[in-house]
Protein backbone atom coordinates (compact mmCIF):
# COMPACT_ATOMS: atom_id res chain seq x y z
CA UNK A 1 0.00 0.00 0.00
CA UNK A 2 1.30 2.88 -1.26
CA UNK A 3 1.72 6.56 1.00
CA UNK A 4 -0.55 9.50 0.05
CA UNK A 5 1.92 12.35 0.92
CA UNK A 6 -0.85 15.09 0.13
CA UNK A 7 -3.11 13.04 2.91
CA UNK A 8 -2.81 14.95 6.58
CA UNK A 9 -3.35 11.93 8.48
CA UNK A 10 -6.95 12.50 9.89
CA UNK A 11 -6.20 13.19 13.80
CA UNK A 12 -3.91 10.11 13.63
CA UNK A 13 -1.88 12.63 16.39
CA UNK A 14 -1.18 12.55 20.39
CA UNK A 15 -3.29 15.52 20.20
CA UNK A 16 -6.45 14.40 18.47
CA UNK A 17 -6.17 11.36 20.75
CA UNK A 18 -6.12 13.12 23.41
CA UNK A 19 -8.86 15.34 22.79
CA UNK A 20 -10.67 12.67 22.21
CA UNK A 21 -10.18 10.42 25.02
CA UNK A 22 -11.01 13.39 27.22
CA UNK A 23 -14.28 14.55 25.48
CA UNK A 24 -15.39 10.46 25.60
CA UNK A 25 -15.05 11.06 29.35
CA UNK A 26 -16.87 13.69 29.26
CA UNK A 27 -19.69 12.33 27.51
CA UNK A 28 -19.77 9.17 29.35
CA UNK A 29 -19.57 11.06 32.82
CA UNK A 30 -22.20 13.91 31.11
CA UNK A 31 -24.70 11.29 29.94
CA UNK A 32 -24.75 8.80 33.45
CA UNK A 33 -25.09 12.20 35.52
CA UNK A 34 -28.00 13.23 33.47
CA UNK A 35 -29.53 9.76 33.89
CA UNK A 36 -29.25 9.67 37.77
CA UNK A 37 -30.76 13.74 37.26
CA UNK A 38 -27.52 15.05 38.79
CA UNK A 39 -27.67 18.45 36.93
CA UNK A 40 -24.45 20.01 38.58
CA UNK A 41 -22.52 17.03 37.19
CA UNK A 42 -24.13 17.05 33.62
CA UNK A 43 -22.65 20.90 33.45
CA UNK A 44 -19.23 19.75 34.79
CA UNK A 45 -19.30 17.00 32.13
CA UNK A 46 -19.63 19.96 29.52
CA UNK A 47 -17.19 22.39 30.96
CA UNK A 48 -14.86 19.05 30.87
CA UNK A 49 -15.89 18.87 26.84
CA UNK A 50 -14.92 22.15 26.39
CA UNK A 51 -11.94 21.59 28.50
CA UNK A 52 -10.44 18.51 25.55
CA UNK A 53 -11.38 20.95 22.77
CA UNK A 54 -9.03 23.67 24.47
CA UNK A 55 -6.39 20.97 25.54
CA UNK A 56 -6.63 19.17 21.57
CA UNK A 57 -6.11 22.49 20.27
CA UNK A 58 -3.09 23.76 22.56
CA UNK A 59 -1.36 20.35 21.80
CA UNK A 60 -2.20 20.96 18.34
CA UNK A 61 -0.25 24.07 18.17
CA UNK A 62 2.67 22.85 20.55
CA UNK A 63 3.32 20.10 17.94
CA UNK A 64 2.26 17.29 18.75
CA UNK A 65 -0.90 17.75 15.99
CA UNK A 66 -0.95 16.41 12.53
CA UNK A 67 0.61 19.18 10.19
CA UNK A 68 1.91 18.65 6.25
CA UNK A 69 4.86 19.95 7.14
CA UNK A 70 5.99 17.85 9.44
CA UNK A 71 8.23 14.60 9.20
CA UNK A 72 6.51 11.48 7.92
CA UNK A 73 3.64 13.30 6.30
Amino acid sequence: MSIDLSDPGHGHSPAAWTAVIIMLAAFTIGTTAFFFELVWLVWASFGLLIAGVIVGYVLSKVGYGVSATSPGH
